[in-house]
């Protein structure tokens, strides 16, 4: 890839640009009937354009505002990958996980340095293993 513009600087950019081809492989499995298709298919996408949108704006809150919804939006594709694998689709949800836990770290770490005066989360551990069945 070519870099032509700051975003594409970006290795949270970068990550998110892997992370749409791995997510274009796995909707190349699945029905496009199901509502989760097109969710993960918009999700995945709106990572990469909200992180090259926020970086290209002046102010912080402006680009804290744009980084937030893409951490959003990779945190919906996380929940999609749940999803599919409650519904015992044959998906490799692990590998996508950690591109998108990567993502999530990164994205944090650029609101945190865009804004120091921002109330922040600590950071949590998240199960990834089904813990008991749901009926």
């Amino acid at each position: 890839m070519n870099v032509v513009f700051d975003h594409e600087k970006l290795a949270v950019y970068q990550e998110s640009i892997r992370f749409v081809t791995w997510a274009d492989g796995l909707l190349e499995t699945i029905p496009k009937s199901l509502a989760v298709y097109d969710q993960l298919d918009r999700a995945s996408t709106s990572i990469p354009l909200n992180i090259a949108e926020g970086n290209g704006k002046y102010t912080a809150p402006d680009r804290c505002r744009l980084f937030d919804i893409a951490r959003g939006s990779a945190l919906e594709c996380a929940a999609c990958l749940d999803v599919l694998v409650a519904k015992k689709k044959e998906v490799q949800a692990e590998q996508g996980k950690e591109m998108l836990a990567r993502i999530v770290s990164m994205l944090v770490g650029l609101i945190r340095s865009t804004s120091s005066d921002r109330v922040h989360e600590e950071g949590a551990v998240y199960e990834t293993e089904h813990q008991g069945s749901v009926d």
